[in-house]
């Protein structure tokens, strides 16, 4: 007779796949842990230079991914996620060099002491394991995520969506004969070729393979994660960031700032979404803001609607809103504590920015605002892994555990009690 057929046996075909690639990943991760900085920072400049070599044929298969894209009515803001240049790709190569220049976490001692029975007690950095990493549109993510896990020892199983298999593809090509000219396990990365959902639905499920699931993407992901994953994750959310600009703020410098929080673009999460305005200079500022960024659509309050009759009416959503996309919301309020109270009220939990010369007001603001990061006088464009000095990132965490704000090398690894001791017994 026949072996049964149909969905179920499907849904067995998908997790048998997931489960050996689940293996493979696991046993790279045990070589992983155990690889010198020299090694792994060999297979992170090899990788880069392979992008460099290999651009032509990324920059082909990703013109297949969006022109799929395209022909598919996917909107601008997904298309500009997905397009891929030679300037995108020498980034993601600085990128791979620049984690290769890091210090290498693993065997760190990140604190130590000596009990009074003369045990030497040492906390000691050391890999998650197998880091599972979910995400959509984006290619550059296979790169920066691979070279992450790279240097923190780790083994990474890499789940893009449909709509950047092509790129993708190419890039863990790249990455894996980067590991094996390095003599590391190619297994160290790992793409899911299969993008179906229920493939997704699965890979969230893989406990005892993948340590530490990180999604990348918008709510639908973020609420399947919630809803399905079995394994320990960090969510990368939304970031509707808000820019408040004080009482006491000089208007050209936060002019400056919110044209390029919001505009220099516009579809990623450390975007400006939502602009605060304090009463007092919101009358001169909004007709400002109006002129030099004629392409941003502005909806906000009855304040603002009084003051420029350019802006629309927003909706209650809209202010919490994440647009990614050249549409802002607007609204005036009376003082920093009404700021403060907007912004909490909305915030997703990711950057929040002020504007102000007043260094209590700053303070304040910072204090109390409860999202991952926090700028004072500058641009929520620089929420980003290499811009603040940490190499590319995994992602963004809006949550509280494991990690917080921009993930670097650090927020991939945990930490190990390694005891010393002469003999001791317990009494």
């Amino acid at each position: 007779m026949p072996p049964p057929q149909g969905p179920d046996q499907d849904n067995r075909d998908i997790v048998a796949r997931l489960v050996d690639l689940g293996r493979r990943a696991k046993q790279a991760s045990l070589e992983m842990a155990r690889a010198n900085r020299g090694a792994k920072d060999a297979a992170l400049e090899f990788a880069a230079q392979l992008l460099g070599d290999r651009s032509e044929e990324i920059l082909a298969a990703n013109r297949v991914d969006v022109d799929n894209a395209r022909e598919a009515g996917l909107p601008a803001t997904v298309l500009d996620r997905l397009r891929l240049d030679e300037a995108r790709v020498d980034s993601m190569a600085v990128g791979l060099r620049q984690v290769a220049a890091l210090g290498d976490p693993i065997g760190e001692v990140q604190s130590g002491w000596v009990r009074p029975n003369g045990l030497r007690v040492t906390r000691v950095r050391v890999p998650l394991g197998v880091i599972g990493i979910v995400y959509e549109n984006r290619p550059n993510v296979t790169s920066d995520a691979a070279g992450l896990c790279i240097k923190s020892g780790n083994s990474v199983i890499l789940r893009g969506s449909s709509s950047s298999i092509e790129s993708n593809m190419v890039i863990e090509e790249v990455i894996r004969e980067a590991l094996v000219k390095a003599d590391l396990p190619q297994d160290g990365v790992i793409l899911v070729r299969d993008t179906s959902r229920q493939a997704a639905s699965e890979f969230m499920k893989l406990d005892g393979y993948v340590d530490c699931l990180i999604p990348r993407g918008g709510p639908s992901l973020i609420e399947s994660i919630r809803n399905e994953a079995t394994i320990p994750y960090i969510l990368d959310g939304d970031g509707n960031c808000h820019v408040y600009v004080d009482r006491s703020a000089d208007l050209d410098m936060a002019i400056r700032i919110i044209v390029n929080a919001k505009t220099q673009r516009p579809s990623v999460c450390n975007a400006a979404e939502s602009l605060v305005l304090h009463q007092d200079i919101a009358e001169v500022l909004l007709p400002r803001l109006i002129v030099e960024m004629p392409q941003v659509e502005l909806v906000g309050d009855a304040r603002a609607m009084a003051i420029a009759p350019q802006v629309g009416q927003a909706s209650c959503d809209d202010f919490a809103r994440e647009f990614l996309d050249l549409k802002m919301s607007v609204a005036v309020v009376d003082n920093l504590e009404t700021a403060i109270a907007h912004v909490q009220r909305n915030s997703s939990g990711h950057s929040e920015a002020i504007v102000t010369s007043d260094y209590k007001a700053a303070n304040e603001f910072a204090s109390r605002v409860d999202c991952a990061a926090v700028l004072v006088n500058a641009s929520t464009r620089f929420i980003d892994g290499g811009e603040l000095g940490l190499g590319a990132e995994i992602g963004i965490s809006t949550q509280k555990l494991h990690a917080r704000g921009p993930m670097g090398l650090e927020s991939l690894t945990s930490l190990k009690f390694v005891v010393h001791g002469d003999g001791q017994v317990r009494v």
